[in-house]
């Protein structure tokens, strides 16, 4: 009898130790059918926002972050097509696309091909569409929604692709790379005005006296370059997520696709400067606190928060408290980790998981009922 019960507890151990069990463990990244569609997409991009970056941030930020009312949470895997290490370039063009591509690739497969982006699709489809950002507006993460040119260093470039790009809002820096250009005399500022968009910059008004009206497309720069730090004074990020949603919810009756980044987090990875990470990444959470009041609210929105990489290899070392991280990195540079992905709103069963940074594009085309 004690010999039948020790091989029946072994049974029992090895059944509860094995992996997907396939008597018992569904197939990796099986269809989730959705119960109920988003009628809206909100991306939110922490451009070098790891699990010590959110980490970090949350301790720092009295132990909570908006982050952690999302409902559900995946990760994925970041690597590009020719680096396990990616770049911001590659990664946006594997959100925005769903191809794994080279680094310094913006809208681009490897071999060199535009891809359509979900922005573009989106607008296609009668959406409305947005971008915010914290860097320049042409930088490598909002480029690879808008533009295709084969290196992010392509400012100029990439500037040229807004004109025709039918996107209803747009606010970050790189005012330069529109009104004084090197390679040419145009002003992409005026064509766009001429197109009926209102356009201004930091210099004519402050960001707290701008007027969103959805009668007309919007354009706001909020730096000649790139804009300042939270530290300098930067403060636009979170009123800018606040105003965009109900702007673009009242530019189409067919709902909006929006990709906002905090992407001044990277920065302060490739700084090793922990403090400059912690402010960066509360900021970017009060933001992501804007978004998820609107989709409570509005109940048709489906919140994405991620990151494209890790930056600084960044971790909480020992002395650390609440209120005083001490923190370490490994290089200045990015990393190849697992980088988290969070969900709230209809459509956020889908992104539960562990699955390839491409995937959040097919994900997002799945709860819109994009079809290829």
């Amino acid at each position: 009898m004690m010999r039948t019960k020790a091989i029946l507890f072994a049974a029992l151990l090895l059944c509860a130790c094995t992996p997907n069990n396939p008597a018992t463990a569904p197939a990796a990244n099986q269809p989730i059918t959705l119960k109920t569609r988003p009628k809206n997409i909100i991306l939110m991009i922490g451009d070098g926002m790891g699990l010590a970056q959110i980490t970090a941030g949350m301790y720092a930020n009295n132990n909570q972050l908006h982050l952690e009312r999302c409902t559900v949470t995946g990760l994925h895997k970041s690597y590009s097509f020719n680096d396990l290490v990616t770049d911001s370039g590659a990664a946006a063009t594997a959100f925005a696309s769903g191809v794994k591509t080279y680094n310094g690739a913006i809208g681009v497969d490897a071999a060199g091909k535009s891809v359509k982006t979900i922005l573009e699709e989106a607008g296609q489809h009668g959406l409305a569409t947005g971008l915010i950002t914290t860097s320049s507006i042409t930088h490598a993460t909002p480029a690879a929604f808008i533009a295709h040119v084969p290196s992010r260093d392509l400012e100029e470039d990439i500037a040229s692709f807004f004109p025709d790009s039918g996107i209803d809002l747009f606010i970050g820096g790189g005012k330069k790379f529109f009104d004084r250009r090197e390679k040419d005399e145009r002003d992409l500022i005026q064509a766009m005005q001429k197109k009926g968009y209102f356009i201004t910059h930091y210099a004519e008004k402050d960001f707290s006296e701008l007027v969103f009206d959805p009668a007309k497309p919007l354009g706001y720069f909020t730096a000649d370059n790139s804009p300042l730090t939270v530290e300098a004074g930067r403060d636009y990020l979170v009123p800018a997520t606040r105003q965009a949603l109900p702007f673009l919810t009242k530019r189409s009756a067919k709902g909006f696709f929006i990709m906002i980044e905090g992407a001044q987090i990277d920065w302060g990875g490739h700084a090793n400067d922990a403090q400059y990470i912690i402010r960066e990444m509360i900021d970017f959470d009060q933001a992501v606190g804007q978004a998820l009041d609107f989709a409570k609210a509005d109940g048709q929105t489906l919140v994405i928060i991620t990151a494209d990489h890790e930056a600084g290899g960044f971790s909480i070392t020992p002395g650390s408290g609440m209120d005083t991280i001490v923190g370490k990195f490994t290089t200045d540079d990015h990393t190849g980790t697992l980088i988290p992905v969070f969900a709230y709103g209809p459509g956020a069963e889908l992104f539960g998981g562990v699955y390839e940074n491409t995937a959040i594009f097919d994900k997002m085309r799945q709860a819109l009922g994009f079809q290829r």
